[in-house]
């Protein structure tokens, strides 16, 4: 007898004697002769219905503990269903519990609750409509991710989780040592009295990584086209529903490529990884458009169909400081611009997804490329409706004296990163590169509000349960 999963029940042309499924107990509802269970095994949004025979001696026993969360399995006949909404259910023969199940106990009730309260019982939240619907979306969306740079000549390349290199420039990461934290007054120290991490496993200090982009340019340099595809790290005490202290990353690196190919690809990937994803994943879609986000179809039309629109930063300025009554943030030429100025020009002004190229070097990282003007570098946002930034990107420094010189701006031991420079030593050529982090693309896609709720555990200030 063959076990399969309702989801490969479901596609059937026909029906089928003698099948076998397993899963968790959804509901049950009882009538004089017959019960039905709803039962899920998370292959698809669908339930499959169990029809049994309440006058079956052998389902006596078994039937009051077929509630809610309960696992088993079933054996029988699929059947045509005389029930609206559903093709089949399975006649059921024989049954057998796996595990039970407490109805005062279980955390995962019928009735509707809150996000808030699922966050502490993640390990359990799987079982809802919503979240296994958005678990199954993530595991699409990251096979659409790596068809889309396989079909298009990148490698896969696997870049440190544990570095010596702070990407950012800004500090904000996660220290990693073999010293014993619980007695901090026996860390070994140097002459100066500071923590000599000389002693440590890695012979010096090290963290963990917030971005695979510098490790991933020195792989571009030889094979090309590369992308990385893992988990990073924020130790920013930053309490938005956008960001997290773990999340993963998305970023390729390409050779020979300037600013304008490194938008064409932006645009390119987003469009095709949502297009596969809305194909793929339509009734988990339909789920969170019809509960969640009714706008979600014509959000993610709006992400595939239109050209994006190319903006130089001045010129994003001029848009906004027309409209500075609304802002919170008052713009002006060189500041950063925050999420409710992204989201005006894509959500009020252009109606479309914005590529915004050209920043000024003060609000950018030491790597990407100075333009002539001595006053904006060639770096790229992509900014989506709902979201904001979506992807950061630039055309990085290739110039060894340019890049010198502002690493020594930027205060920054060039020492530490004498392989960096490297690059640029030899063979140095243009290349481009962007990041596009995961949980953000799942919340584009689903229409999910909090970052917190597109993880599997999410990692926040404040919180790291499971």
């Amino acid at each position: 007898m063959k076990t399969l999963t309702i989801k490969q029940l479901l596609q059937k042309d026909s029906t089928l004697q003698d099948v076998k499924v397993q899963g968790w107990v959804r509901t049950r509802r009882d009538l004089k002769s017959q019960s039905f269970v709803e039962l899920n095994d998370g292959s698809c949004r669908q339930n499959l219905q169990l029809v049994i025979d309440n006058s079956n001696p052998s389902f006596e026993k078994i039937l009051p503990d077929l509630v809610n969360g309960a696992a088993i399995y079933a054996e029988g006949d699929l059947i045509i269903s005389p029930a609206k909404g559903q093709k089949y259910e399975l006649s059921v023969k024989k049954m057998e519990l796996y595990g039970p199940s407490s109805q005062e106990t279980y955390p995962i009730q019928k009735k509707k609750t809150s996000d808030e309260f699922l966050r502490t019982v993640a390990h359990l939240r799987a079982r809802t409509n919503k979240y296994s619907s958005m678990l199954r979306i993530r595991s699409e969306l990251s096979f659409a991710i790596h068809k889309y740079f396989r079909d298009n000549g990148f490698f896969y390349v696997h870049t440190p989780i544990i570095t010596a290199s702070d990407c950012e420039g800004a500090g904000r990461m996660f220290n990693v040592t073999t010293f014993d934290t619980s007695k901090p007054m026996e860390f070994p120290l140097t002459k100066d009295k500071t923590t000599d991490f000389s002693k440590d496993l890695f012979g010096k200090k090290t963290f963990l990584t917030v971005s695979g982009q510098l490790e991933g340019e020195t792989m571009a340099l030889s094979l090309g086209k590369i992308y990385t595809f893992g988990p990073t790290f924020r130790a920013e005490n930053s309490n938005t529903y956008r960001h997290a202290a773990e999340f993963w990353m998305i970023e390729p690196e390409i050779a020979f490529y300037d600013i304008y190919d490194d938008m064409d690809l932006a645009e390119d990937f987003v469009k095709k990884i949502t297009s596969h994803v809305r194909e793929h994943c339509a009734s988990d879609i339909e789920l969170f458009s019809k509960f969640l986000d009714k706008d979600l179809p014509s959000t993610l039309s709006n992400i595939i169909d239109n050209s994006y629109e190319r903006l130089a930063y001045t010129d994003a300025v001029s848009i906004l400081e027309k409209e500075n009554s609304r802002f919170e943030a008052k713009v002006s030429w060189g500041v950063d611009l925050a999420s409710e100025h992204e989201r005006f020009l894509t959500e009020i002004y252009f109606k479309k997804p914005v590529i915004m190229y050209n920043k000024p070097k003060n609000v950018a990282a030491f790597y990407m490329k100075l333009n002539d003007d001595g006053k904006t570098v060639r770096g790229m946002d992509l900014l989506v409706p709902r979201i904001g930034e979506l992807i950061g990107g630039s055309e990085r420094e290739n110039r060894l004296d340019v890049l010198e010189k502002k690493m020594d701006d930027f205060k920054m031991n060039k020492e530490a990163y004498w392989w960096y420079l490297d690059l640029r030593r030899f063979g140095s050529v243009p290349h481009a590169g962007f990041g596009l982090g995961f949980e953000r693309m799942m919340m584009l896609i689903t229409g999910i509000s909090n970052i917190r709720d597109v993880c599997c555990y999410p990692r926040v200030p404040g919180y790291a349960e499971f």
